[in-house]
């Protein structure tokens, strides 16, 4: 059973076009499957997302876990009476990923309460080797 809400009416292209015009689309991140209890997305290591040694920057793994931690925290309730809005986010850099790769990010729930949600997002190298885990927690309120 999915922990989303109206998992059947979730669209991946209409997730993609929600983004348009955010850090999402400029870091060209892209969710590429939903499944029962987990949302993943993926990410080039290039220009956008690299620090001078060309390397995955961390500032992008982070950002990369917020916008898919609270993508997947906004899907598990009805949107028109609640909204999940960011607390903390904490993450480790675990490995180097270098230019002209991509790095996966799936997130689960650790907690979803009626006022909190933990999410926890792992970001994999494209052959399956942890880069980089991070921790986001949210806050769930009322749209009254």
């Amino acid at each position: 059973m999915s922990i989303f809400y109206d998992p059947a009416n979730i669209r991946l292209d209409w997730l993609n076009d929600y983004c348009r015009n955010t850090m999402v689309e400029y870091l060209g991140i892209e969710f590429i499957e939903l499944g029962e209890d987990f949302l993943k997305a993926k990410m080039p290591v290039n220009e956008r997302t690299v620090q001078p040694l060309r390397m995955l920057n961390g500032g992008a793994s982070l950002a990369m876990s917020e916008c898919v931690g609270s993508m997947a925290a906004n899907l598990v309730f009805d949107r028109t009476k609640y909204v999940a809005l960011g607390l903390d986010l904490n993450g480790n850099h675990l490995r180097p990923v270098m230019e002209g790769n991509w790095v996966y990010a799936i997130t689960r729930p650790i907690h979803i309460g009626t006022t909190t949600q933990v999410w926890e997002i792992r970001i994999e190298t494209e052959d399956g080797k942890l880069a980089h885990i991070s921790r986001l927690t949210m806050a769930v309120k009322s749209r009254d």
